[in-house]
């Protein structure tokens, strides 16, 4: 496996390891491990790394109570909950201290290539800059890019997270958003990008701008219009977008989006590991939170959803349906 890059059967491991540990009764999952183990030999590879690092977990629960003590419920708690969102997995366990070695360097390469790019924010942290052409640029937590503006070009790379950009005029270099899965172009215009799962979010805040794909397919967009880039697709976004850029101003507003969504935007305010169960996940949200306060905004949802919220000390936060009666 990448000493770079965390594979997609790396992370497959991790999801089988935290569903043997689950505590649950299924006379199926030996079996449908085993399958997955022999369709590819990868995949026995993989494991084989995974049980180094982490098959002996009652070891690891006493090597973390010797180095935190009173963590070690948090970490059992961590360790027994099923989960299918690889990220919190491994973010979980790389804030508890449990993932080492190729793993934790895989993981920690998004981490990496943030502080490598020319701008950044940490966890928690929105900023804002002035560019070379007066252009004004705000990166949401979490986020990166790469800037590349010479006499013939304005390109910005978006590597991870979300930016918006405030383009200042230049009929000589239009400037230019760059994502994994294609390209926004715009001339004196506002507008949002955020990278999401395997594809780019697109709203247009003022003007337009043009969305395109590296086949050179292309999607106009005027002011108040969004769409989602795949890598082989533009779609068009019908419900309303501009109150994404409400981060701007400290603020998440949502408006009947699923609890997952929600979940996911507190998490980079959010220290350590916040799990949703799967039960509650597509729930659905209207409101606006906090982003700098994430506690509150989890208490609102709590007040307002069916749920439960636990905490176990500063580093793990479960999230799942509320008791019955």
């Amino acid at each position: 496996m990448s000493k770079h890059k965390l594979d997609r059967i790396s992370e497959q491991a991790i999801d089988w390891m935290v569903e043997l540990n689950a505590g649950r009764t299924d006379t199926t999952l030996p079996t449908r491990l085993q399958q997955w183990l022999n369709q590819d030999p990868r995949h026995q590879q993989a494991w084989d790394v995974l049980q180094q690092r982490l098959g002996r977990p009652c070891a690891v629960l006493r090597a973390m109570d010797t180095r935190a003590p009173g963590q070690t419920e948090a970490t059992r708690q961590l360790l027994m909950q099923p989960t299918r969102s690889r990220r919190e997995v491994l973010r979980g366990l790389a804030g508890l201290g449990l993932l080492g070695g190729a793993l934790w360097a895989g993981w920690r390469s998004d981490a990496a290539l943030g502080w490598r790019a020319d701008l950044h924010t940490a966890s928690g942290q929105r900023r804002s800059f002035t560019l070379a052409d007066g252009s004004r640029l705000s990166l949401n937590s979490h986020s990166a890019v790469d800037l590349l503006f010479d006499a013939g070009q304005r390109l910005l790379v978006l590597r991870r997270g979300e930016m918006l950009i405030q383009v200042a005029a230049d009929p000589q270099r239009p400037l230019r958003v760059r994502t994994a899965q294609g390209q926004v172009q715009a001339l004196g215009t506002r507008f949002l990008v955020s990278l999401e799962d395997d594809a780019t979010r697109v709203v247009v805040l003022q003007h337009s701008v043009q969305a395109s794909l590296a086949d050179g397919r292309h999607l106009d967009l005027l002011e108040g219009q969004a769409a989602m880039l795949h890598g082989s697709r533009i779609d068009r976004l019908t419900e309303e977008q501009r109150q994404r850029a409400a981060w701007l101003e400290g603020r998440l507003e949502v408006l009947d989006e699923p609890l997952h969504r929600v979940i996911d935007a507190l998490r980079d305010y959010q220290p350590g590991y916040l799990r949703l169960a799967p039960e509650v996940r597509d729930l659905r949200v209207q409101g606006v939170f906090p982003l700098d306060d994430p506690q509150q905004a989890l208490q609102a949802l709590g007040e307002t959803l069916p749920i439960h919220i636990r905490h176990f000390g500063p580093w793990l936060t479960l999230i799942g349906p509320a008791p019955a009666g």
